[in-house]
């Protein structure tokens, strides 16, 4: 990814974050990533991270229409995905989707309730609707309209070690041509 393309990114984030109402705290913690893949309009997400503590994190992200947070999973980490504005869709599996699944059901928390969800089906939220995604259960997500804010709350964060991905070239942090000069650190850059 091209350091002028996170510059731009990190601006139409937080120009739309600010249309919307979410004032970002002093100093974000920014990430923008491609997932290793180096096509950010197809695959990428901009994160902010807004608390990072031992026992929780929380986080607020951003990503535009076409793109696709791919499938992946967490041993430790259990998150709340949240759609806090615009239209997000979700696909969940009770295992790797790239291995056969025998149409097989989970449980899932949708705004607090819990109901059966079939593996593979889309999830769609709504501004304002959240789902509970328990460790081991993989998920992919993308926004249905043109951009979508995101949040997330979580157990202790780990991105590190805690991030496993369906596809095998696919990696959480990406590589950076530095064509300019960084206008904001990412989290990779430390």
């Amino acid at each position: 990814m091209k350091r002028s393309t996170i510059n731009q990114t990190i601006s139409d984030a937080r120009n739309f974050f600010e249309q919307n109402g979410w004032a970002l705290p002093p100093a974000p913690r920014w990430d923008v990533t491609d997932f290793g893949l180096g096509d950010f309009s197809t695959c990428g997400l901009v994160l902010v991270n807004l608390a990072e503590e031992t026992e929780y994190c929380e986080k607020l992200m951003y990503a535009t229409k076409g793109q696709l947070t791919p499938a992946h999973t967490h041993l430790k980490k259990k998150e709340d995905i949240i759609c806090r504005n615009g239209v997000l869709v979700l696909q969940l599996w009770t295992n790797d989707p790239a291995k056969p699944d025998t149409n097989r059901q989970l449980q899932v928390k949708v705004n607090g309730q819990y109901r059966m969800h079939h593996s593979g089906a889309l999830l769609v939220l709504q501004a304002g609707e959240r789902v509970t995604i328990e460790s081991g259960v993989w998920h992919a997500f993308f926004p249905d309209t043109a951009a979508c804010i995101i949040g997330e709350v979580s157990t202790a964060n780990d991105d590190l070690n805690d991030n496993y991905f369906s596809n095998p070239e696919i990696g959480r942090f990406s590589h950076i041509d530095e064509d300019v000069a960084a206008d904001v650190k990412l989290l990779s850059d430390q």
